[in-house]
């Protein structure tokens, strides 16, 4: 059974509709990434799945007591205001400290716990942020642009620490990213969004989508010969990943919506 369900669903912002014919679903375990050009509705899309907005129209489904953890794209914190790592992810309420010590060393925070949050680096903070949602024991995780400003390392490093909370913990990841290169690495399902699902489907397919190349300006080439020359020598099969978390995708055939 699916995480969540989106049937038909449109979004209306200012009297404008931002997305519409939003037909959608995450299965349990499955990684997810949503891309598309600046003001596509990415966010929105999130914000629309999480609950976070309401549907102008559609439905939008969620599995009874779905837990879900959101990190956003940014979080601003004062400078002047003291917030070590651990205060910070004791907030709203103390949390037990084993489930602390476990989701820090998951998330490779150890040993900063009493590091204020404003002396963390770039990449630092992005997993303080993942911590802090993976405390709620979430059966989808949802990041927005969670690797924005990180060099290339730090966005690789990030995307493996995903798969790793995927084995481990068994959650959907749901993502927006800009990162075709890594997207195109670390993903079950690529969901290419400008208003309206335009296509969708496994990496490897949606890279070649005439759809996919329109909305990036890419060639012929573009960011599946990226892909295959980083990746494809290390993989013989359609997701570019053996994962064994017990659910079963096929999406090696392309989706396009009529409105591509």
């Amino acid at each position: 059974m699916s995480l969540l369900t989106a049937t038909s669903a449109a979004v209306q912002l200012g009297g404008r509709t931002v997305l519409h014919g939003i037909d959608f679903a995450i299965d349990p375990g499955e990684i997810v990434t949503i891309v598309g050009p600046n003001g596509s509705g990415k966010t929105t899309f999130l914000r629309l799945l999480v609950g976070a907005l309401q549907a102008a129209s559609g439905t939008v489904a969620r599995q009874p007591g779905l837990a879900i953890g959101y990190v956003p794209q940014r979080l601003a914190v004062d400078g002047t205001m003291p917030m070590t790592v651990e205060r910070f992810l004791n907030l709203p309420v103390r949390r037990d400290r084993t489930a602390i010590a476990e989701t820090v060393a998951l998330t490779g925070l150890e040993g900063m716990e009493h590091r204020q949050l404003t002396a963390l680096s770039g990449g630092q903070f992005q997993r303080a942020l993942l911590a802090r949602a993976l405390l709620g024991k979430p059966d989808l995780l949802v990041l927005d642009e969670p690797t924005q400003g990180l060099d290339q390392q730090g966005e690789a490093e990030f995307y493996s620490l995903l798969e790793t909370i995927r084995q481990d913990m068994g959650c959907a990841v749901l993502l927006v990213s800009h990162d075709l290169h890594v997207v195109m690495r670390a993903s079950d399902r690529v969901i290419c969004l400008n208003g309206h699902i335009c296509c969708q489907g496994a990496p490897t397919v949606v890279s070649e989508a005439p759809e996919y190349r329109a909305l990036f300006g890419l060639g012929s080439q573009g960011a599946l010969a990226l892909y295959r020359h980083d990746h494809d020598h290390a993989h013989d099969h359609a997701h570019g990943h053996n994962h064994d978390h017990g659910h079963n995708h096929d999406h090696s055939h392309l989706e396009t919506s009529p409105d591509a």
